[in-house]
């Protein structure tokens, strides 16, 4: 088995999709598999949520499969997007200056891809 950490920071619903496609198909293969929220794509939050968004489905299959590790916290602040990640239930990262460290990832054995 391998780790993989999907790091976010895209806000384009479009790369979103393949975050979501990949993460499935990757624990479906038998990978442990984290998708980190960091930079614009915590602005996605709010509309992921919304049932008549075309991404509603798969993000509520994501969420199903804990496969969401959390969102960076200093990005959904400055973006105003905390209480929607809050309201989702979303674990708020910000161990690295109020941002997720990816290094911290990588010290626990996770290969890094950037979206």
């Amino acid at each position: 088995m391998k780790k993989f950490a999907l790091f976010v920071f895209n806000g384009d619903p479009m790369c979103f999709i393949h975050v979501l496609l990949n993460a499935l198909d990757m624990k479906v293969k038998g990978n442990e598999v984290k998708i980190i929220m960091e930079g614009a794509s915590v602005k996605l939050i709010p509309e992921l949520m919304k049932p008549e968004n075309p991404l509603n489905k798969l993000w509520e299959k994501v969420i199903k499969e804990n496969l969401i590790e959390g969102a960076c916290r200093a990005c959904l602040s400055k973006l105003g997007n905390l209480e929607d990640a809050k309201k989702q239930g979303l674990i708020l990262l910000d161990d690295m200056s109020g941002h997720p460290s990816i290094l911290g990832y990588r010290d626990n054995g996770f290969e890094i891809i950037t979206f």
